[in-house]
């Protein structure tokens, strides 16, 4: 558990409230905001480790640049006193962020920080927190998030995990096991055993759980996993194949495509209280992949009813289906973000592959990577990063890139890695 309170503003933020620092991430191509991340006073490695933490989220997101600590002229021995603006100043740090880090007496870590304005001289935010050994790298993903905010005005996503298919062993016999990690790629755990074959591992987007197909008898199988207990539960025992399962966005619902006798693949949604089942689509076609929209009143999928996949738009009871994707080549997993605005997708035209995004009315196309063989996008909870998994030097390994597509980053995995899902933020 992680305890969070305020601290109260220095005499410093008596000057003007508005900040001369911000960034508009609105804009289409955003310029890296200089800012001064000093360690953590107290707590010895510690406090230099959760400045290190706070200084790399900070740095993927593509929006910061963080100063080399060697520039720094002040050294801050006191992150509670204001700091000396004119020194952060002169190496151009437009933010600057102190703090301290110190063990209680019951054995909790308390980790503070302050952000600092230092061209308008004033403190623009400030909390502490108490949490136990285990939790000190969330806290500097709660930090770092606490950062994003206030510069950007929109919601971090660093206190968050993915849930992903680890992959290892010879390329034909492949040890495929769910494993879950922090979204900067620490703290890898297994989730299973690498027995049986797992597929399209799922967050519940309000809950540490997961949805996932296994093949453990023979059959693709969907499960419910329950994270933090292990507990497990079957889904439901569909006849034919089970494809791409998904959460409705209140968790009370999952929608998947089935494979039934006569061929046909379609889209059902499963209430997960009374088990019952509706079928969406009616096609002698492929639907598959489907994933709902936000507010849960649409449900975007793929098809190949028009002679190759597309992606289509139907209400959350089936109606009103519509294709919305006109581009040459063949469209798949399509997964609309958490923000409403857009869909993700993995394109594959004239050899290549290739993650993009759309409107939800299918206009304004936008390419945001190319490369051989990737797939799979995953939306970050704040709709502004993808992760996606692309193959190469022999196997998969997991990627992010932002709306602009400007900042592609690897994740790193100890083995190959492949169809990543971001989980919600964390409580």
């Amino acid at each position: 558990m992680i305890v969070a309170m305020a601290l109260g503003m220095t005499a410093a933020a008596t000057l003007p409230a508005r900040a001369l620092v911000e960034l508009n991430v609105n804009k289409g191509n955003v310029e890296p905001l200089p800012i001064a991340i000093t360690d953590f006073q107290g707590g010895d490695a510690l406090g230099a480790e959760i400045s290190d933490i706070v200084s790399a989220d900070l740095k993927r997101s593509g929006l910061f640049a963080p100063i080399d600590k060697s520039a720094f002229i002040e050294k801050i021995s006191n992150p509670d006193a204001t700091p000396r603006f004119e020194d952060w100043k002169v190496i151009n740090a437009q933010a600057l962020v102190t703090g301290s880090v110190s063990k209680e007496a019951d054995g909790r870590v308390r980790a503070q920080y302050r952000l600092w304005d230092t061209f308008a001289g004033q403190q623009m935010s400030g909390e502490q927190f108490f949490a136990n050994d285990a939790n000190t790298r969330r806290v500097a993903h709660i930090i770092a998030d606490a950062i994003y905010e206030r510069l950007t005005g929109e919601k971090g996503y660093f206190d968050t995990r993915v849930v992903f298919i680890d992959e290892s062993g010879a390329k034909n016999a492949r040890k495929k096991r769910l494993a879950i990690m922090d979204q900067d790629g620490a703290n890898v755990r297994y989730l299973s055993d690498g027995r049986s074959i797992v597929l399209t591992p799922r967050f519940s987007p309000n809950r540490q759980e997961i949805t996932y197909m296994s093949y453990e008898s023979g059959q693709p199988k969907v499960y419910l996993l329950q994270i933090e207990t292990g507990q497990r539960e079957l889904v439901g025992d569909f006849p034919g194949m089970t494809f791409a399962p998904r959460f409705s966005p209140d968790g009370q619902k999952v929608i998947m495509s089935l494979l039934r006798d006569d061929g046909n693949s379609n889209i059902f949604a499963m209430d997960l209280r009374s088990r019952s089942t509706t079928r969406l689509t009616n096609s002698t076609a492929i639907d598959t992949s489907p994933s709902y929209s936000p507010d849960g009143s649409k449900v975007v999928f793929t098809s190949d009813r028009g002679g190759r996949a597309q992606i289509y738009v139907m209400g959350a009871d089936g109606s009103g289906q519509t294709r919305i994707s006109f581009g040459d080549g063949v469209y798949s997993t399509p997964v609309w973000s958490p923000r409403g605005d857009l869909i993700a997708f993995t394109k594959q035209t004239a050899g290549e592959f290739q993650i993009g995004v759309m409107r939800v009315d299918g206009s304004g196309e936008r390419i945001l990577s190319t490369g051989f063989q990737q797939e799979g996008p995953t939306w970050a909870p704040n709709g502004r990063v993808l992760m996606f998994f692309r193959d190469s030097a022999g196997g998969p390994k997991l990627v992010s890139v932002d709306l602009t597509g400007r900042n592609e980053q690897s994740i790193p995995t100890a083995n190959f890695a492949s169809d990543p899902a971001w989980s919600p933020l964390l409580e």
